[in-house]
């Protein structure tokens, strides 16, 4: 009996022994960049507008959930939209296109004007284009200046961190249509 407990527990140890070293073909991991992935960090600075178009022939950014209970609170409480808007050089819906704003936006405060914002900003031109930036936060919609975290990116913007600044150029409430002065500062590789 004591030795077939031995030959178990050598056998156990064998087993832990061998699944503990990685095999060289099997690795899911790798401590080495290529060339680009070293390059130094860079700050950039990015100025454009963005056009939220809720009515009309041809809506921005459209809404697709809310509760039962969303028209009994002021700022609409869990109304959630989903958005396509053209991001532009100026304020002007007919300025250059630089690309898009792409993702979501949801009313999460039951008693200020505070939305959860989730989207891209896809850029479509220049140096930057096939890029994109994904924003992720709150946008307290009544104050003069909002922040958001840039918590990521894609293309140019490969591993991005940084933060949009954004404030209302124009709002028309009964047209439906916002336009939204950015200031994104972005570190990027």
């Amino acid at each position: 009996m004591a030795i077939a407990k031995t030959f178990s527990l050598i056998i156990l140890l064998l087993y832990l022994l061998a699944i503990s070293f990685p095999t060289n073909s099997q690795e899911f991991y790798s401590t080495k960049l290529s060339k680009r992935e070293t390059r130094r960090e860079q700050l950039t600075h990015l100025h454009f507008y963005f056009h939220d178009v809720l009515y009309g022939r041809h809506p921005t950014a459209v809404v697709v959930a809310q509760a039962a209970t969303t028209a009994s609170y002021p700022f609409k409480f869990g109304e959630t939209l989903i958005i396509d808007d053209r991001l532009t050089v100026g304020p002007n819906l007919s300025s250059r296109v630089v690309g898009r704003a792409q993702g979501m936006y949801a009313s999460a405060d039951m008693g200020d004007a505070g939305l959860l914002m989730v989207f891209n900003f896809f850029f479509t031109e220049g140096r930057f284009n096939g890029s994109t930036l994904t924003v992720v936060g709150r946008n307290a919609v009544l104050s003069a200046v909002r922040e958001m975290p840039i918590v990521g990116g894609s293309g140019v913007f490969r591993f991005a961190r940084g933060y949009a600044q954004t404030r209302t150029h124009l709002l028309d409430l009964k047209k439906g249509y916002a336009v939204e002065e950015y200031h994104a500062y972005v570190f990027h590789y």
